[in-house]
């Protein structure tokens, strides 16, 4: 560790990293190996550090994101603080671990942020040999409150997307309307009619055609889409300007 970064033992930040990968939403966790009577267990949590002393906690996810996963410049965003007076003690071996390898403190309160990539553009080269991708439905236990956390993320998650255009970030640059569809659908947990879905999505300005086909598949090539920023930047403000 940096000598120059000073951490604050009390406070952390815990990154749930969302990585879309053919159809299947996943999400980067840590492996440990936790020793705890005479065992060792694999177990896994999510990428996170303690705050550093002259850091906003900002700057602090966006260091874990370079760090442990060689993320830069994505989507990120804050959603809960987490301060349960006993998350780090809700199993016996994960207190004794963090204790023994000075870890933490008996009391550190954490900030959740989440973050989306397109796995397709994922350089794993960066990656820490102990961080894996797992899909988020299979994900059973995490140490601490980990797993609660996690949990939060994806809540906060299919609330964004219903509000926001954020899904794009885990989509190629240029998509299918099937592939925007399936996204939708995996991340909200539900089947849309498929006449129906495109019929919404072609009175968003901002899904625009790219005049161009997928090749390379087996079947009629679907024509592809990209995602307008500029658009839905003016149609934003112009609902904005109406309500004010």
């Amino acid at each position: 560790m940096d000598d120059e970064l000073r951490l604050i033992p009390n406070l952390s930040i815990d990154c749930v990293i969302f990585g879309w990968d053919e159809g299947v939403l996943k999400v980067l966790l840590r492996k440990e190996l936790i020793e705890y009577k005479n065992i060792v267990h694999i177990e896994w949590k999510l990428p996170g550090n303690h705050v550093g002393m002259n850091e906003r906690i900002e700057d602090t996810a966006t260091r874990v994101l370079k760090e442990q996963a060689g993320l830069e410049n994505i989507y990120m965003k804050q959603f809960r603080v987490f301060s349960d007076l006993d998350r780090l003690r809700r199993r016996e071996m994960d207190y004794r671990w963090i204790k023994k390898n000075g870890l933490g403190e008996d009391r550190v309160i954490t900030v959740g942020f989440y973050s989306l990539v397109n796995l397709l553009n994922f350089d794993s080269s960066k990656l820490l040999n102990v961080a894996e991708w797992h899909n988020v439905n299979e994900v059973e236990s995490l140490i601490f409150d980990h797993k609660e956390i996690l949990d939060e993320a994806l809540k906060k998650l299919k609330e964004d997307v219903t509000m926001h255009p954020i899904v794009f970030e885990l989509l190629p640059k240029k998509f299918t309307l099937t592939q925007l569809q399936q996204i939708y659908e995996v991340i909200l947990g539900t089947r849309f009619d498929k006449r129906n879905f495109r019929r919404k999505i072609s009175n968003l300005k901002y899904v625009v055609s790219c005049n161009e086909k997928q090749y390379g598949v087996g079947h009629k090539p679907p024509s592809l889409f990209r995602f307008d920023a500029k658009i839905y930047s003016k149609i934003h403000q112009k609902n904005l300007d109406a309500t004010a």
